[in-house]
């Protein structure tokens, strides 16, 4: 197994490097009555230090919509410094819920107002070695976490849009809260350090104390 990369090891404030997916699409009820339901999409955040999760549901896959819910991200959480994902070559031989994202990705004009809006926020947006979706792991993982406690909780059921924005909070909570490492030594003590700490500055700060008493 080859060696983390870099920014994986290295210090850095929670989400200043992170990684960016989408999965889906999921479907949500159209509002309008008696119309089908309607595609939408989760976009996955993680920190690449603290593996801190956050998701967004972005309503289509079109370059407004994506922008928009990375805006809403950096809004919530911070602004990173770099962003990492995947390059779209590595969608070849996907199955058709990627084909729309592999599109999207491959069209210029996409990819000229995405590098338009880096520059602007001063985020350097990097990218995967082509067709080597392994690189990709860290928010791969993310990913399937976040489909299994969606259809565990959604079933074959079709909700809302502001319902399935609701789940997606819940579902950032519950995946923030898995523990990373012990807080003490101590085999009686049950609290656990997790990514949900990194977001609140208290809760940091406690589990610093409880892990080096003065």
């Amino acid at each position: 197994m080859a060696d983390l990369r870099k920014e994986r090891l290295e210090g850095s404030h929670a989400v200043e490097i992170a990684g960016i997916d989408f999965c889906g699409p999921f479907s949500h009820k159209s509002d309008s009555r008696n119309k089908p339901a309607v595609k939408c999409y989760v976009c996955v955040f993680i920190c690449f230090a603290t593996k801190t999760v956050h998701l967004e549901l972005i309503k289509d896959l079109s370059t407004v919509a994506l922008l928009c819910g990375l805006k809403r991200i950096i809004c919530t959480r911070r602004k990173p410094k770099q962003i990492w994902s995947d390059n779209a070559t590595n969608f070849v031989g996907a199955k058709n819920e990627l084909l729309e994202l592999r599109r999207l990705f491959l069209s210029s004009e996409h990819q000229g107002s995405v590098q338009n809006f880096c520059l602007s926020e001063t985020i350097d947006w990097r990218f995967i070695p082509p067709r080597s979706p392994h690189f990709g792991g860290l928010w791969e993982a993310a990913v399937k976490t976040a489909k299994h406690h969606f259809y565990r909780a959604v079933g074959t059921a079709v909700l809302t849009f502001d319902e399935l924005r609701t789940l997606v909070c819940h579902i950032s909570a519950v995946i923030n809260s898995r523990p990373l490492v012990p807080i003490s030594e101590n085999p009686a003590d049950l609290d656990v350090l997790t990514s949900a700490h990194f977001l609140n500055v208290f809760e940091f700060k406690r589990a610093l104390s409880l892990s080096h008493p003065v």
